[in-house]
C-alpha cells in the first residue's frame, strides 16, 4: 500500500530566503530583524543551575519533578494572578512549539473536528489541526465558531501583531467555548512583555476570567523570551487537571520529557524575578527606539502593545515592503506568513542588539 505524506504546506520562511540573499549585500551589514530569536545571554543564575545539574545519569519523567511544578504553581500565583493551582494542573512541555503542534493529536482529534485560531496567527496552530486531519479555522470572533468545534486556540499577546485580550474577552471566549464542548487553550508565551503597564498580560486561568472552574481550559508558557531560554526548550502548560493527566498518559507513551538539568534550570528561573525585569528594560528600550524610527519612515504600527514584535505597514502588500527594507539591508517578516488577507503587514523583530537597533534606526531615518 502507498504511504501518503501528511499534507502540510511549504515551510513558509524558505520564501524569505531569497529576501534575505539581498539584505546581506548590503554594503553597511545585515540587520536581521525576522526571526523572534534571544540574541541577549542567558542568565548566569540560571546557567549555573544547569551546571549543577549535569549529573542527570536517570531518565526524567514525563510528568516533570516536584520541584518544577511548585515553582511553576508559585509562579502563576506571584506574577498571573492565579492562585489555588497544585502540582496536578501542571505539566513541563519540550518547549511551547511542540505541544501547539501536538495537541490536537494529544487530545485526540481527527477529521470530523474543527481547530479554531485568531485570524493572524503563528501558523503552528493550523499546522497542528493539518497533522489530526483537522479543520483550521481562523476566526476571532467566537459567535462564529463552528459548531464541531473541539480545540480552540487564543494567543495573548499575540504573534505576531501584539493584540492583548482583556478579561471580558477572555471570558466570552471561554464561555463560547464551554457551550461547543470544546478545550480552550491559550498561548501566553509574551504575558511578562506588557508595554502598557507593570503587570503581565491578563491570564486565561484569571479567577476573573474563568472563576473556580479549570474545566477545559489550558495556559501555555515559554520562558524562551523572558529568561533566553530559547536553546533549553524550556515551556509548561497548566490548566484543568483532567487535561493535565490526560496529556500526561500520552507523553508518557510517546517519551515527551524535558531533559532533568532543563527542569532544575526552570526552577531558578521561575524564582528569579530579577532577570527577567531587566530583560523586559532592555526589549523596552529597544522598542522605544525602533517605534518612532518605523513611524518617521512612513509606517503605521498596529496593536504592539505587548510582545517582542512591532506590526507595521505602509498601506501596501507586504512582500513590496519587505523587499523595500532588504535593499536598504533590512530583513523582516510579511504577513502572509500569518494568515493576513490581503496581507499588507510586516512583523518587525525587538530580538536584536542595541547596536543593531540602533543600525536598524539609522537606516530607516535614510528612508523618512
Amino acid at each position: 500500500m502507498a504511504r501518503t505524506p501528511l499534507a502540510l504546506p511549504d515551510f513558509p520562511w524558505d520564501s524569505l530566503v531569497p529576501y534575505g540573499t539581498i539584505a546581506r549585500t548590503h554594503p553597511d551589514g545585515f540587520v536581521d530583524l525576522s526571526v523572534g530569536s534571544p540574541v541577549d545571554p542567558t542568565p548566569t543564575v540560571i546557567r549555573e543551575s544547569l551546571a549543577t545539574a549535569t549529573d542527570a545519569h536517570a531518565y526524567p519523567t514525563a510528568t516533570g519533578t516536584v520541584q518544577l511544578r511548585e515553582a511553576i504553581v508559585d509562579w502563576f500565583e506571584r506574577r498571573r494572578g492565579v492562585p489555588g493551582l497544585t502540582v496536578n494542573n501542571i505539566l513541563p512541555t519540550v518547549g511551547s512549539k511542540e505541544l501547539v503542534a501536538l495537541l490536537p493529536l494529544l487530545l485526540g482529534l481527527g477529521k470530523d473536528d474543527v481547530v479554531v485560531h485568531p485570524s493572524v496567527a503563528y501558523p503552528t496552530y493550523a499546522i497542528g489541526a493539518a497533522m489530526v486531519g483537522a479543520t483550521a479555522v481562523a476566526s476571532d470572533d467566537p459567535a462564529s465558531w463552528p459548531e464541531n468545534t473541539a480545540l480552540v486556540w487564543l494567543n495573548s499577546p499575540g504573534n505576531p501583531d501584539g493584540r492583548v485580550a482583556d478579561v471580558e474577552q477572555l471570558r466570552a471566549a471561554v464561555a463560547r467555548a464551554r457551550e461547543l464542548g470544546a478545550v480552550i487553550a491559550s498561548d501566553e508565551c509574551y504575558a511578562e512583555l506588557n508595554w502598557n503597564g507593570p503587570d503581565p498580560t491578563p491570564s486565561i486561568l484569571d479567577p476573573e476570567v474563568i472563576g473556580s472552574d479549570r474545566s477545559s481550559v489550558l495556559a501555555v508558557y515559554s520562558l524562551s523570551k523572558q529568561s533566553n531560554l530559547a536553546g533549553y526548550r524550556a515551556a509548561f502548560v497548566a490548566g484543568c487537571s483532567g487535561l493535565i493527566s490526560e496529556l500526561l498518559t500520552v507523553r508518557k507513551h510517546v517519551g515527551l520529557l524535558v531533559p532533568g538539568p532543563v527542569q532544575a534550570a526552570m526552577v531558578t528561573a521561575l524564582q528569579d524575578d530579577a532577570h527577567v525585569a531587566a530583560q523586559r528594560e532592555l526589549y523596552r528600550a529597544r522598542r522605544a527606539k525602533l517605534l518612532p524610527a518605523l513611524k518617521r519612515a512612513g509606517f503605521f504600527v498596529d496593536d504592539s502593545v505587548a510582545g517582542l514584535y512591532l506590526w507595521a505597514t505602509k498601506n501596501e502588500d507586504s512582500w513590496q515592503t519587505v523587499g523595500d527594507l532588504a535593499q536598504s539591508g533590512i530583513l523582516v517578516v510579511p504577513g502572509s506568513f500569518y494568515g493576513e488577507t490581503p496581507a499588507r503587514h510586516v512583523r518587525i523583530a525587538l530580538t536584536a542588539s542595541d547596536d543593531t537597533i540602533a543600525d536598524a534606526v539609522a537606516r530607516l531615518d535614510l528612508l523618512a
